[in-house]
């Protein structure tokens, strides 16, 4: 079964079950293998591409409009594409943004990530939806020159995120501070000169402008890799720790990182998870994690906070969850997806622990969770 443009294919995907889909290369030339899956966000294509937890995966867009507002030095959520390629519909027209300063097909092709255009993204995400994030191929040659035999075989061959460690691959080499704030108009990126809390973030794949959220409430941010020790941690005589994004699956990671965690929460400091940091603290406290049928990938995702009832539209990426009805007593779910009903926050009962499955820093979407960021912040004043 193949989707052919009128036009002459210069790009094929392939799917696992043998499902062809042809369309108009762009980027780098060559092949990628990986987990397909689809985003709904109709803004932040560039902060997709580099956000770690993308790490292993294609993203169909479902959005069309992709690429008509160019790329920026500024939006980059990492140094490079941790994304292994993109899916669009259209192909993208020359930009027009104010803050564009370059093309998107010349900002992937010097970085080595490969995207197809014209193809049926609406079918595509259907089969997403309907089969499970499947595993692919895809391959952009410019002469249209394609063994769609051997894609399917390679596609097929793909191990999959389930049993993946890939926190270790996008973490940071060594540690390093970060002051940065938020971007605010009219001057930009500015630095915190005036931190009141000293954080430790590790990194499992941390996304910049969570590390500008931290600074910006205050925070002197020290980033210590996925591997560090809790006797490394504790070193810098911290306020807090925060755990932040990653891609993979959280039960690989845990293989280190819980027993590290566990030690770290004897010290009963204030403890902030996101996404990833969220399975792992989950973890940690005795919960366990599962991997879902397509994720949540989008930025008009609605989570309830079942203390409050407040619900909050929320930026999401991720493939694995965790299971709410195995948190041990003690530990009690505070949000929840209301698309889904799946776990999207949790807290202990007796201290400042607490960690959420979305994305409050919001980049690309609403500023909707920004207060956790604040309560972070609150939580380790109050120590004093």
């Amino acid at each position: 079964m193949a989707d052919h443009p009128a036009s002459h294919p210069t790009a094929c995907l392939a799917l696992a079950d043998g499902t062809l889909f042809y369309g108009r290369g762009f980027g780098a030339t060559g092949e990628a293998t990986a987990e397909l899956c689809f985003n709904t966000a109709m803004t932040g294509y560039q902060e997709i591409m580099t956000d770690p937890s993308y790490a292993g995966q294609i993203v169909t867009f479902t959005f069309p409009h992709i690429g008509n507002t160019g790329v920026n030095p500024d939006d980059d959520e990492t140094a490079d594409p941790v994304a292994a390629g993109m899916v669009v519909k259209w192909n993208p027209t020359e930009p027009s943004n104010w803050r564009s300063a370059g093309r998107l097909g010349d900002w992937l092709a010097a970085r080595g990530r490969i995207a197809i255009g014209g193809v049926d993204t609406r079918r595509l995400t259907r089969a997403i939806r309907h089969q499970g994030a499947p595993h692919v191929a895809l391959a952009h040659d410019p002469d249209g020159h394609f063994d769609t035999k051997a894609l399917v075989a390679k596609a097929r061959a793909f191990p999959g995120l389930t049993g993946a460690d890939l926190a270790r691959e996008v973490t940071c080499a060594q540690s390093y501070r970060w002051d940065e704030m938020r971007w605010a108009w009219p001057e930009g990126y500015s630095r915190q000169t005036n931190p009141r809390h000293k954080v430790v973030a590790i990194d499992y794949g941390a996304k910049r402008n969570i590390l500008r959220c931290l600074a910006s409430t205050g925070c002197d941010v020290t980033v210590m890799p996925a591997t560090a020790t809790a006797e490394e941690v504790m070193a810098h005589d911290p306020d807090g720790i925060f755990l932040s994004n990653g891609p993979g699956d959280p039960a690989a990671t845990g293989e280190y990182a819980v027993p590290m965690l566990q030690q770290i929460l004897k010290a009963e400091l204030p403890v902030f998870g996101i996404c990833l940091g969220h399975q792992l603290l989950a973890r940690a406290l005795g919960g366990q994690t599962v991997k879902m049928n397509h994720g949540h990938h989008g930025a008009n995702h609605p989570v309830k906070d079942l203390e409050t009832g407040k619900v909050e539209i929320t930026s999401m990426n991720h493939g694995f969850a965790v299971d709410g009805q195995t948190l041990p007593k003690g530990v009690v779910e505070t949000h929840r997806s209301l698309f889904d009903g799946s776990n999207c926050g949790i807290r202990l009962t007796e201290r400042p622990v607490y960690s959420v499955q979305y994305h409050p820093e919001a980049s690309p979407g609403p500023q909707d969770s920004f207060y956790l960021f604040e309560r972070f912040a609150v939580d380790m004043a109050a120590r004093g």
